[in-house]
Formats: structure tokens, sequence, C-alpha cells
């Protein structure tokens, strides 16, 4: 039987492991000081702290959940579905500023929000920093906000507003109470996520050629060194990262190819 071989430090990626974590959620845990900073160098915990802190992993994860921070453009496009109104990016740093809304970290240089904590956002409160904004253009809404409440691309949208014969006054708004009623129609939301679902599947099918395309012409590359066409073999590390990512592609294309029920 080999013998047993007891790791004697950490890297980020192997500490993460260890704790059940991904790299964000062990950056978190970090920031907020729920772990310990590295004890070696470069960057390194030693088997011993690591061991230490081996069940803090759980209370991490109950924190900050399961799913990565997000910038204030998603976190506006968020709380716009769920609230119905055009939420923007400085609704976000003015419900920040209120104390309303904890910022969590930072992604290059810019600040990310939990969706956690975003769901928990009083709607009411929400409205009001709208409404303050806004001001007597409250009851309507351009294009791009509409189409961010019902989190549709904006082409869909023009597309089915010209369709259902949405009016739009004359600064090219459309009065807010005529798109909410898009979103409580259910027959077209059943219509609209089909179409997403399809135009999703297309990206994902673009996406899944590239890599296929890339992998095609390692194998061709490889070929050429093995006849002694090429000096030298192709790197092995740019087949590695296509084959992965043909691997989450097609996991993703499984997804989408079955409807939801």
């Amino acid at each position: 039987m080999p013998a047993q071989t007891t790791r004697a430090d950490h890297g980020a990626n192997q500490l993460a492991a260890l704790l059940g974590l991904t790299r964000w959620q062990l950056r978190l845990g970090l920031e907020h000081g729920l772990l310990p900073k590295p004890d070696l160098e470069e960057d390194r915990w030693s088997a011993a702290l690591a061991e230490e802190v081996r069940g803090r992993g759980e209370e991490i994860v109950a924190r900050f959940g399961a799913e990565p921070p997000v910038g204030s453009a998603r976190a506006a496009a968020r709380l716009a579905a769920r609230v119905g109104l055009d939420v923007e990016r400085g609704d976000i740093e003015v419900l920040v500023a209120q104390g309303d809304l904890n910022v969590v970290s930072a992604f290059r240089g810019h600040p990310v929000y939990l969706l956690r904590d975003l769901d928990r956002l009083d709607p009411g409160t929400v409205r009001r920093v709208v409404t303050a904004r806004k001001g007597p253009l409250t009851d309507t809404v351009d294009a791009g906000g509409a189409a961010t409440i019902l989190d549709w691309p904006r082409k869909m949208f023009d597309r089915i507003a010209s369709e259902r014969g949405l009016a739009a006054d004359r600064l090219g708004r459309y009065a807010l109470s005529d798109v909410q009623a898009l979103r409580e129609d259910e027959d077209l939301a059943r219509q609209v996520a089909e179409e997403k679902r399809h135009l999703a599947l297309a990206r994902t099918r673009r996406s899944e050629a590239h890599a296929e395309d890339v992998v095609r012409a390692w194998l061709l590359r490889c070929s050429a060194f093995v006849d002694r066409d090429a000096e030298q073999p192709p790197d092995t590390s740019a087949l590695g990262r296509a084959l992965r990512s043909l691997t989450t592609i097609r996991a993703e294309m499984a997804r989408q190819e079955s409807p939801a029920l």
C-alpha cells in the first residue's frame, strides 16, 4: 500500500479546495477576517494553519452564499427586474450611501454586492430612490430602461413594442404601466423565455465551434511535429484550456437544450 503524503503548505487554490470554497469565497473570507492571512512566504499557508481553519468553510458559505457578488450594473438590472422599475447604477450608489446596501468587496477597483443583499432590499426603499432621481419622469421609461425592467434584450423589446403598438411620448418614452403590463402577460413571458433560450443556445454553439477549432488546430500542429514538418511541438497548455472550455460549454449546451418544464 503506497504511503500517504501530507502537503507541507497550501497555495490559495489548495486552501480553497481544502475548505470546500471557490476562490471568490476564499477572498471574501480573507478580506472579512474569517480566515487568517498566509503565514509563509509567497502567500502560502502552512499545513498546521490550514488544518486549524478547516471547519470555517461552512461559515463562509453561510455568510456570503454560493453565488459570486456582482457589480453595480448587474445589481441595478437585478433590482429592476425585481421591483419593475428602471433602476440604474447611480441608484445602487445612493442605496449604499443611505446605508441600505453593503459593499461586500471590490473587483478591479469597483464595488461589488452580494445577490442575497440585493434580494433582501425593501422594494419601497428602491422605489423611493428611483422616484427621487426621475422626478416628473417617474411614470415613463425609455426603451433601454424598459428592456432592463423586463430582462429582455433591447432589440427584443423594440420588436415586441412595435408589434404590440406600444405608444411612446414625444421624448420616445413609454408609459411605465404599459411596460409593467408586459411583465404580467404570461403567454408573452413563455414566448420570450423560449426565444431567449434559443438565443443563448446559438451563442453557446458559436463558443463550442470556436473551442473545437482550437482543438483541431492543435492536433494539426501536433501532427506536423510528429511528421517532422515542425521543429517544436504545440503548447499543451493551450489544448488543456480548450478541452476544459469545451467540456463546460457542452454541459451548458445540454442544459440549454432542455426546455424548462
